[in-house]
């Protein structure tokens, strides 16, 4: 049976997992796990590729030790975020990262000059300071210049592995200079931020072949022959395609660091109601679109857990959170405030004096805050999509990290009153593996992987029961939320 290798690198982790098609199962190992992050380098958040590198060819070597000497793979990350790549093709700095500072008040100053509505009628791309139209706005003039390439962080990974450049649709969407109309990067949007369209490797769809790994690192490494293929490299992309939708009029959310809800479509949806919701038009695999909120996610939860120094699990933080009284707070979890603050505990805490409402004060109860936070945005937004899709939500597809919180995930049924369907929480992995699959004909086409999907891994169904929350509790937080303006609804009005 073929061997496909998944490399799979979030905001703070990264890993490789081996999966195989055997006896009509997908069989899913994880081979290698290590760190990610970034760090302050000359006054940024910068990631550090090198590492990353060095990570992902240590897990190769290990796929080798297992007996593996052949093996396809594909890379996923994080969106938004580009490394400056010159002629010799060497990078020019560590890529900042897209919670860096630099952009705070990049929106507002290049839609002085460009109204919103006219780049969200040319992109259908949500407005988000951290978009890659936002960090070029706002580059170091001096590096652009010397930028032979500008390369998406996937996509610079592929790269250095293979010496082959190209820059993978799913990604590139998310900068917010695709034109939907013409499928190119639009010249308008680049001259604004003075960026030629040939610094972008050339566009390419997902399940591309990519290219074998570079000789010079078989030298260096006991590795496999390894033949990449260009995945959905964008991790929501993937996690999309590794979601069982397999119902008429499903919404996944992708539920990790950040929080993804949405539907897919297969025409573009930039009108009007879409634009004052701020909703985005991410491109996906096989010619169709993720219309989706941002979100943010469990970072809220992550950083909490890192400001009371790790001493907590997850499953204790929810554990504890079952005990904490009910809906004692409401917060606006998309407020910018906590993108990246020094202290998420003390931003939580901030904001519950300045709203006049209780004050968490215990893990559980800051925990179980931020879950019914979460729940109660997801529910709001359920409606909205259908609203603006004009189609009734049947289901809603759960997966990541966020599909083993089971409180949320009940919580969130009874709110939206619609079942809930949790898993993979692995989806991001398994649909990288499921491009590959498709790619060398392993799998037929993306419904025979999603059956495959829900053949092959548990899924936990929750039923809707909107009497076991307050009646009026889902009309005060839309209430609440009309009356807390926030940086980031703020840059998208």
């Amino acid at each position: 049976m073929p061997a496909y290798v998944a490399v799979d690198i979030g905001a703070s982790s990264g890993r490789l997992i081996l999966g195989q098609v055997q006896h009509g199962q997908l069989t899913f190992k994880e081979v290698h796990r290590f760190k990610n992050g970034f760090r302050r380098v000359a006054g940024h958040d910068r990631w550090d590729n090198d590492h990353i590198i060095e990570e992902i060819l240590t897990g190769l070597a290990k796929v080798k030790a297992m007996g593996f000497p052949h093996v396809y793979l594909g890379i996923d990350t994080w969106a938004v975020d580009y490394v400056l790549v010159d002629e010799e093709g060497h990078k020019l700095h560590d890529p900042i990262s897209y919670r860096d500072a630099r952009t705070d008040s990049a929106v507002q100053s290049l839609t002085s000059k460009l109204p919103r509505a006219y780049i969200y009628e040319k992109t259908g791309i949500q407005f988000q300071k951290f978009n890659t139209l936002y960090q070029l706005y706002t580059e170091d003039g001096e590096d652009l210049a010397r930028a032979d390439k500008i390369m998406m962080i996937p996509d610079y990974l592929g790269y250095v592995l293979t010496g082959n450049a190209v820059t993978e649709v799913t990604n590139a969407s998310t900068t917010q200079m695709l034109n939907l109309r013409q499928g190119l990067f639009d010249k308008d949007l680049m001259n604004e931020v003075h960026v030629d369209e040939d610094q972008f490797p050339h566009l390419v769809e997902a399940g591309t072949p990519l290219g074998h790994i570079r000789r010079k690192w078989h030298k260096a490494y006991d590795l496999p022959e390894t033949d990449v293929i260009t995945v959905a490299t964008h991790d929501t992309a993937s996690a999309v395609l590794g979601t069982p939708g397999l119902t008429d009029n499903w919404a996944f959310l992708s539920s990790g660091t950040w929080s993804l809800l949405g539907a897919e479509i297969n025409t573009p949806e930039n009108g009007l109601a879409a634009f004052k919701e701020n909703y985005t038009n991410e491109w996906g695999a096989y010619g169709t679109y993720r219309f989706l909120k941002n979100i943010m996610g469990l970072w809220i939860v992550q950083s909490i857990r890192h400001d009371l120094h790790d001493q907590y699990s997850f499953q204790e933080l929810a554990d504890q959170a079952e005990k904490a009284p009910a809906f004692q707070l409401f917060i606006d979890v998309n407020d910018g405030r906590f993108i990246n603050p020094e202290n998420m505990i003390t931003a939580i805490q901030d904001y519950a004096r300045e709203t006049g409402q209780t004050v968490p004060q215990t893990p559980g109860e800051l925990t179980r805050a931020v879950y019914e936070n979460l729940s109660l945005y997801y529910a709001c937004q359920i409606q909205t999509l259908s609203d603006i899709l004009q189609k009734p939500i049947d289901t809603l597809n759960i997966v990541g990290g966020g599909a083993n919180v089971a409180m949320m995930n009940q919580l969130t049924a009874n709110l939206a009153n619609i079942p809930v369907v949790a898993g993979p929480s692995e989806a991001t992995a398994i649909g990288n593996l499921m491009v590959q699959m498709i790619t060398t004909k392993t799998v037929k086409h993306v419904y025979a992987g999603r059956q495959l999907i829900a053949d092959s891994f548990p899924l936990t169904h929750y039923q809707p029961d909107p009497s076991a929350v307050p009646a009026h509790l889902l009309a005060d937080y839309e209430a609440f939320l009309q009356k807390q303006p926030t940086a980031v609804t703020a840059a998208a009005h």
